[in-house]
């Protein structure tokens, strides 16, 4: 409906910046005013004004004026306004081509052999129904001569090659691709032998010619036309020349002669023979036809000499010895740059393992076998081949675990190189060590084709690459040969407890394939599933320690009980061991439990027993939570010890002693966080060690001994260390051991009399000095015989 304007007016209300007069039934008369109405006074009940339609309404004693928005009768005719094309200043279009669109100048010779392989590629298509149009031009191949003398690159290919129409419409148009409209001439023409292994897409490859040259011929020959045409352009210029070839040593029998002129800057590197085998090899090894490159060889012959006479020895000319000799000589001819074939566009059960390994070692330049590989092509919303390897050697450094562009990935389009600089978009950080080949023929590209666009498509690519890794990491774990999936773990395990970290999606494929040792099994590696295997009937829980070394684990005091009770415990000893189990939290509905932390529940315990015990010790524990005040939380009786006297648990929510340990040696740590994550201290004794007894008897008879206070901070101090913690003081925890030595030491060998006589004068001298310093208690004198806190 139209927009609709209401307004009701008094009767007797007079608007004055309303002056148009309409006369009520009553006679009485109401002035109005507005933009909309006519200006003459007399007016019908309705009206139409401005585009508007007014009405007179009369309700009681108002009268309303309701006005709508009117339709107009005669639709207006639409004017049409100038239509202009878009205009573009080419010179100032071709810099932004060259200059912006790549990265790196030597990707020019890829874009011009991947326009010679199309161009072979539409003549083999054309052929199947023209075979005149082969004639006899020879094989469908590509030749690359680099001139370092004149400064030049000639890349020749027997492929369709272009006529006149052909130059102006592909070259002399920017952002036109004939591949492209080729392509789409034989889709509408439907025909069922399409070929997809055109790689041209954009329609500016070509002009990538200009990065290095700043002159660029092309001379060519189609099949279909007599004449040979050359186009010739300069970097800086707006135009081009072309002209009909007269020469008659540089007519071609068919396809297409590319000579790059070099500018001064580029002259000498891409002249380089060696230089351009090498960016061959790099970018355009897999393309489907030949490649032969200009290079310099060498080779040995057999050549005759005459034998210099000796010093006073005279021999007529016609009698002069011969003898052959070898010489190296240099020669200059075609050399094949593309011997290696693209492996992951066979089919995988015609691939032999050695074959595999071959082309890993050419493609990734190693020298060891890797230890796995997978083979596989991928169907559906998404098609691609890949050949993925595991390395049989791990990183040197640990940069490479951190950084993951380390460009083992490569990925090409139609057997083309593209790119090997990934930051993450095919391959997760922690699987950064896998390599291999990926190619696909539908990959979302940007312009210059370097850059991979972040889309649907590259996330579901990953997602499979991954998943395929994992599996062919299974099938390693799996194998009979267990030396394999051993070496693998000793290379590469930390990637995986990265991945623990990072990838929380992936947990279920990550856990089967950690290994670790455990108390039982302190020589050979354990699997989680094996774990679980041997855990005993009453087993709710997977325990695991985390420290520093495998020697300490041994020995550690949480270990005690668990031992007694046969059950297993997993040693973290790798420092990212802790965080990745903790991340993990579960498996297969079992908990990870640490045992260096409170609450430590083992069951098979006798509660009564347990109590009375709690009950003997609880004046033991609060006198010693009184002397060490606030280091610890509490002090409890324990259920981990039995050799141990006491030890140091964490509490639940805060940083084990290895975690604390980590935190600190972080080179960026925030000392105020380490104050909060710390979390609280527990001291636990065991009631059956005789020194526990012994304080136990001393808080009971003497709990103001400076002796007893000694032992109970030299206990606390001695588990802080022996828990895995740093004491605050190392040399004030020495003081107190020598001081504690020379007690249990002191005049038990006995000493010769001259010492003796010294230590005492100088104790004396001291005593003199310093009278109101404390007495030091000499080892002599130190009661040895009986125990003042026993009963």
């Amino acid at each position: 409906m139209a927009p609709v304007l209401s307004r009701s007016l008094a009767t007797y209300a007079s608007l004055i910046s309303l002056p148009s007069s309409i006369r009520h039934p009553n006679n009485k008369v109401l002035n109005l005013r507005s933009v909309f109405l006519p200006q003459n006074n007399g007016f019908k009940k309705e009206f139409s004004c401005s585009g508007l339609k007014w009405k007179l309404v009369k309700r009681n004693d108002r009268i309303s004026v309701r006005c709508e928005a009117a339709v107009a009768e005669k639709e207006a005719t639409d004017t049409s306004g100038e239509k202009f094309e878009y205009q573009a200043e080419v010179s100032r279009l071709l810099d932004l081509i060259v200059h912006s669109l790549y990265s790196h100048k030597e990707v020019f010779l890829r874009e011009l052999v991947s326009n010679a392989s199309d161009a072979l590629d539409k003549l083999r298509f054309l052929s199947v129904t023209e075979p005149s149009l082969l004639g006899d031009a020879g094989d469908l191949e590509i030749r690359i001569r680099p001139d370092p003398d004149n400064g030049t690159i000639t890349i020749t290919d027997t492929g369709i090659g272009m006529t006149k129409e052909e130059l102006v419409d592909c070259l002399g148009t920017i952002a036109q691709s004939g591949t492209s409209k080729f392509l789409k001439a034989l889709k509408e023409n439907k025909d069922a032998g399409a070929d997809n292994g055109l790689i041209g897409q954009f329609g500016v490859g070509f002009y990538s010619a200009f990065l290095v040259a700043e002159k660029v011929v092309v001379s060519t020959k189609s099949p279909k036309s007599d004449k040979q045409h050359v186009w010739e352009s300069e970097a800086d210029s707006s135009s081009y020349v072309i002209k009909e070839e007269t020469d008659p040593e540089k007519l071609l029998r068919r396809g297409t002669q590319i000579t790059l002129y070099l500018r001064e800057d580029d002259k000498y590197e891409f002249s380089d023979p060696v230089r351009i085998q090498g960016l061959v090899k790099n970018y355009s090894q897999f393309v489907a036809f030949p490649i032969y490159t200009w290079e310099e060889k060498s080779r040995t012959v057999e050549v005759e000499e005459e034998e210099e006479p000796k010093e006073g020895e005279e021999v007529p000319e016609g009698e002069k010895k011969k003898t052959k000799k070898t010489k190296t000589e240099k020669y200059w001819d075609w050399e094949l740059a593309n011997e290696t074939k693209p492996i992951w566009m066979r089919n995988p059960k015609e691939v032999e393992k050695d074959e595999y390994q071959e082309f890993y070692k050419k493609t990734f330049n190693e020298f060891l076998d890797p230890l796995a590989y997978a083979h596989f092509t991928t169907e559906g919303e998404v098609e691609f081949r890949s050949v993925l390897y595991i390395p049989g050697m791990g990183p040197l450094n640990n940069e490479e675990v951190i950084n993951p562009k380390t460009k083992n990935i490569r990925l090409y389009v139609k057997r083309v190189f593209i790119s090997d600089d990934f930051d993450g978009e095919l391959f997760p950080r922690y699987l950064s060590f896998v390599r291999g080949v990926v190619d696909s023929d539908d990959l979302p590209l940007n312009v210059s084709r370097e850059i991979l666009q972040e889309s649907r498509i590259v996330r579901i690519m990953r997602k499979r690459l991954v998943r395929k890794t994992f599996d062919m990491i299974q099938d390693l774990s799996e194998s009979e040969n267990k030396e394999d999936y051993k070496k693998f773990w000793e290379n590469f395990g930390r990637f995986l407890k990265l991945g623990c970290v990072e990838d929380s999606g992936n947990h279920k494929r990550i856990t089967p394939l950690l290994r670790f040792y455990t108390s039982k099994s302190e020589e050979e590696l354990t699997s989680l599933d094996e774990y679980i295997e041997n855990m005993g009937e009453n087993q709710k829980a997977i325990y695991y320690l985390a420290t520093d070394s495998l020697k300490s684990a041994k020995s550690a005091p949480f270990l005690e009980k668990l031992v007694q009770k046969d059950i297993e415990v997993l040693y973290l000893i790798e420092p990212i061991d802790e965080v990745a189990i903790q991340n993990l939290q579960t498996y297969k509905e079992k908990k990870f439990v640490d045992i260096s932390k409170e609450d430590l529940e083992l069951g098979g315990d006798d509660e009564v027993e347990e109590r009375e015990t709690k009950q003997e010790y609880n004046l033991l524990c609060d006198w010693i939570k009184q002397q060490l005040g606030e280091k610890v939380a509490k002090v409890q009786v324990s259920k981990r010890l039995s050799s141990s006297p006491c030890v140091l648990v964490s509490g639940k929510f805060g940083w084990s002693a290895n975690m604390e340990r980590l935190m600190k040696a972080q080179a960026l740590g925030d000392q105020s966080s380490l104050e909060f994550m710390r979390g609280r201290r527990i001291l636990e004794i065991n009631p059956d060690h005789p020194i526990i007894k012994d304080l136990n008897a001393a808080c009971k008879n003497a709990p103001d001994s400076s002796d007893a206070k000694r032992a109970v901070d030299l206990l606390y101090d001695t588990a802080l260390i022996s828990s895995g913690f740093t004491p605050d003081s190392p040399a004030e925890l020495g003081g107190k051991i020598y001081e504690m030595m020379a007690m249990a030491l002191g005049g038990r060998w006995g000493r010769s009399d001259g010492d003796e006589a010294e230590d005492n004068a100088e104790e004396s001298d001291a005593n003199a000095s310093e009278a109101s310093e404390p007495q030091v208690i000499e080892p002599s004198e130190v009661r040895t015989e009986s125990d003042p806190w026993q009963d």
